[in-house]
């Protein structure tokens, strides 16, 4: 049995947990940006190529008490980097710390590298070159008040980099931001759902995905095939079983459009390149001015905001537009609405029904759910309220 930490976006904790339970993780603990949990490498493998919300799964290698950075040193000169990779293998060290007495994350980051080098060089007369850029092998270094653990990063790039984006446009949402929001919106297909403002596509990618049953892993290589005890055959069964059970490519119930008919070329650059040109519907429009396709069903939408709609007048002007669009001709959907500018909440002009607060990398944002009622649910509910009132 291994112990991991998988990192993702915070506020995605509980379906990042859910998604490890899915997979046969054990001990499970959700922590502010991710989740440590035990199994075997088979599991990691899993984890790395099916999780559609974790950023990294870290593999913990070793775990010390320490009181200052010569302590870190010796900790990490103690443990058998060579058994994990061999010396050819370029090397990056990063350390994260909460609430660490040490005076410099530099120095012990410096100091680590120094620890992981002098091992090979004792071992073998050589040590690893450092790759700041595009590295081998990731070591991660996490210190506490009074303990360091030791991870090896067995993703390499970060999974929401999942291959497939041929075409970006302005400060992209993270794939794995996407995936984790329609998780939370509940959605599945066949139900209907509705990107008004879907940019370079990575909603309606991700939906894609995830009605196809495609693993989000499959196009792309990961840290975990550079490492000593990388298993080529348990890893080729993986991804053989992924691809099987992939559904074929049919239209799907998922819609997007965009004012921009520019932005609208890069989603359709992206849907080509995951070959989903074909089952995903797009439409060149303004969310102001157009109709939702037939439904009921769920809208989730990440409205650009800064440079995209011009300054603070436009967006103040433009929240209250959005607002009543969606009162107007959305009756019966429900709206998830991702931004960072918290004065939507104000300007909008709707009572949101939930708000979870979420990250884009560094970037706070609020999703908010918005039930949009039918015109009988509001008489009902009106009806409701007055004899309330009277009585």
């Amino acid at each position: 049995m291994e112990h991991f930490f998988a990192t993702c976006p915070r506020g995605l904790e509980p379906a990042l947990a859910a998604e490890l339970a899915a997979l046969g993780a054990h001990d499970i603990q959700p922590v502010d940006g991710g989740a440590a949990f035990a199994g075997d490498l088979a599991l990691c493998y899993a984890a790395n190529l099916e999780s559609r919300v974790a950023s990294r799964v870290l593999w913990q290698v070793g775990h010390a008490g320490y009181r200052n950075e010569h302590d870190i040193f010796e900790a990490a000169r103690a443990l058998p980097w060579t058994r994990f990779f061999d010396v050819g293998c370029t090397i990056r060290v990063n350390v994260s710390a909460i609430k660490s007495p040490v005076k410099s994350i530099d120095f012990v980051t410096l100091r680590v590298k120094d620890a992981v080098c002098d091992v090979f060089r004792a071992a073998h007369g050589k040590r690893p070159d450092v790759n700041t850029e595009s590295p081998d092998v990731r070591i991660h270094a996490f210190l506490t008040r009074e303990e360091v653990t030791f991870y090896l990063d067995t993703s390499g790039e970060a999974l929401f980099k999942r291959g497939w984006r041929a075409a970006g446009g302005d400060a992209p949402l993270r794939e794995n931001l996407a995936a984790g929001i329609l998780k939370l919106t509940g959605w599945s297909s066949p139900t209907p759902l509705y990107d008004p403002m879907c940019g370079s596509g990575t909603f309606l990618i991700e939906a894609a995905m995830m009605a196809l049953d495609a693993a989000p892993g499959l196009n792309r290589a990961f840290g975990l095939e550079k490492l000593v005890n990388f298993d080529g055959k348990a890893w080729q069964a993986l991804q053989d079983k992924a691809r099987a059970r992939r559904k074929p490519a049919g239209l799907l119930p998922i819609h997007g459009s965009d004012k921009s008919g520019t932005v609208l070329g890069l989603a359709r650059a992206n849907l080509a390149s995951t070959g989903l040109e074909g089952a995903v519907q797009l439409k060149q429009m303004d969310i102001l001015d157009g109709s939702p396709p037939a439904g009921p069903g769920i809208v989730v939408m990440n409205p650009p905001y800064g440079e995209r709609l011009g300054g603070e007048a436009e967006l103040a002007a433009f929240y209250p537009k959005l607002g009543d669009a969606l009162k107007q001709r959305y009756a019966g959907w429900t709206a998830y609405i991702l931004t960072a500018d918290l004065r939507l909440a104000k300007l909008i002009g709707l009572k949101a029904s939930k708000r979870t607060p979420l990250y884009n990398g560094a970037l706070e944002c609020r999703l908010f759910e918005y039930r949009m009622m039918t015109g009988s649910m509001r008489r009902e509910k009106s009806v409701i309220a007055k004899d309330e009132k009277e009585n």
